[in-house]
Formats: C-alpha cells, sequence, structure tokens
C-alpha cells in the first residue's frame, strides 16, 4: 500500500472519530467559571443554532475522506493536502475533551487546527472541488471565526488589556481579515466565505438586543465577505501555496 492510500485511509479514520466525539462529550460553550472574569453571556459568542453547521461539516469531511479512499487513493492531486488535512483532524478528535477543562489549551488547539486546515485548503486539488475544497473550505471558514472568538473570549476573560466588548470587536474585525486574505490567495472557495457569514450572521442576530454596534459591524462584514465571496468565484486559479 503506497503512502498516499495509507494517508487516504488515515484521513478516514480521523473524520469519522472527529465526527463522533461530540456524542460521548457534549458541549455547550466554555464553562464561564474557567475564567478569572467569568463570560457567562459574551456578545462574540454566536447565537446557538449557529453551531448546526458542525452537523453539514462532520458528514462532507467523511463523505470528502471516503470518496478519497474510494476514487482518488493515489491520485498525486490530493497528495499534497492530505497530510494537513490529518492534522487539523487529529488534534480536533480531542479537542472538545479539553476545551472542556482549559480555555487556553482549547485556545492553542484550535489555532493549530485552523492553521493546517487552511494549509490544506491552499492545497487542495482543482478537480473534485465538490469533494475536497468544498467540505475543507466549509470546516476552514468555520474555523476562522472559531479561533478568533476564542482569542476574544480568553482575552475578555483573563482581563487582558480590554473588555468583552472591546475583544468582541477585534475578534470580527480580525476574522474579517483573515478571511480577506484568505479568499485573495485561494479561488473558487464560496463555502469558506459561506462560513464565516454564517458565525458573523450568527453574531449579530445575539448581540442585535443588547450590542448593537456589534450588530452592525457582524452584518456589514457578512455583505462584505458576500461581495468577496463572488468575485473568489470568479477567480480562475489558486494561487500558489
Amino acid at each position: 500500500m503506497s503512502r498516499n492510500t495509507l494517508l487516504a485511509w488515515a484521513v478516514l479514520a480521523a473524520a469519522i472519530l472527529f465526527a463522533v466525539v461530540p456524542f460521548f462529550t457534549p458541549f455547550d460553550g466554555f464553562d464561564p467559571e474557567r475564567f478569572p472574569i467569568p463570560q457567562r453571556e459574551p456578545p462574540v459568542q454566536p447565537a446557538g443554532w449557529a453551531f448546526s453547521i458542525w452537523s453539514v461539516i462532520y458528514l462532507w469531511l467523511i463523505a470528502s475522506a471516503a470518496y478519497g479512499v474510494w476514487r482518488r487513493p493515489d491520485d498525486p492531486a490530493w497528495a499534497p493536502a492530505r497530510p494537513w488535512l490529518l492534522a487539523s483532524l487529529a488534534v480536533g478528535v480531542p479537542w472538545l475533551p479539553v476545551a472542556g477543562v482549559s480555555p487556553i489549551a482549547a485556545l492553542v488547539m484550535i489555532w493549530v487546527m485552523c492553521l493546517t486546515a487552511l494549509a490544506a485548503l491552499a492545497r487542495s486539488p482543482a478537480e473534485d472541488r465538490l469533494w475536497f475544497r468544498a467540505p475543507v473550505g466549509l470546516y476552514a471558514g468555520w474555523l476562522t471565526a472559531a479561533s478568533w472568538v476564542s482569542v476574544a473570549l480568553n482575552g475578555a476573560g483573563f482581563g487582558i488589556v480590554a473588555g468583552e466588548f472591546a475583544w468582541a470587536v477585534v475578534a470580527i474585525l480580525c476574522a474579517l481579515a483573515m478571511a480577506h486574505m484568505v479568499l485573495t490567495r485561494i479561488a473558487r472557495i464560496p463555502e469558506f466565505a459561506l462560513a464565516v457569514i454564517w458565525a458573523l450572521i450568527a453574531i449579530a442576530v445575539k448581540t442585535a438586543e443588547d450590542h448593537l454596534i456589534l450588530t452592525i459591524l457582524a452584518s456589514v462584514g457578512a455583505i462584505d465577505l458576500a461581495i468577496m465571496a463572488v468575485r473568489n468565484w470568479q477567480s480562475r486559479a489558486a494561487a500558489p501555496a
């Protein structure tokens, strides 16, 4: 069995484990009491319904990995992205148990997941877009938003420089900047933009009553990324990784 075929099977196993863990480790967000300044209703936290996107991510990643084993086990176009995706999923498997006890460790881990997922996305094959680039794009997009949310929660929770509102602004602006950078470098990844937009809409909805400025900022950001996604779709080729 070739190295690439072994990687294909490893990605499939990791994707399945990644999707199974939530059934054994329920997670409703970081425990507010794990922070010196409890984060009971942080404004940067998306509305609960937004996390339903994980069902799509889990199933699509498993389908992608299964297709890779079945139809593309030795395809050289799939080879460069597989180690990066495997690394992201491998870190993601224990993320929920860790997040339940250590927000700081979870912060480090989610950034590793995010950056390796983006590396996989940058190296994803242009062919079979719906079977690799699309699901990895959706996964990487949500992680982009979630990573900055985690930064804001830890920043506010540990009282670093500013409070919840300021950290929420920082998280939204930084997530937007990062999404812009990705969309200018990798072509035809509307799923990536959609995941970030989904998170921004969920933040806008949650903050509508108490933090109008955040609602406006998140809404404008979602519109901006939607425009960027259209332009990204019109791109002909991905920039070199």
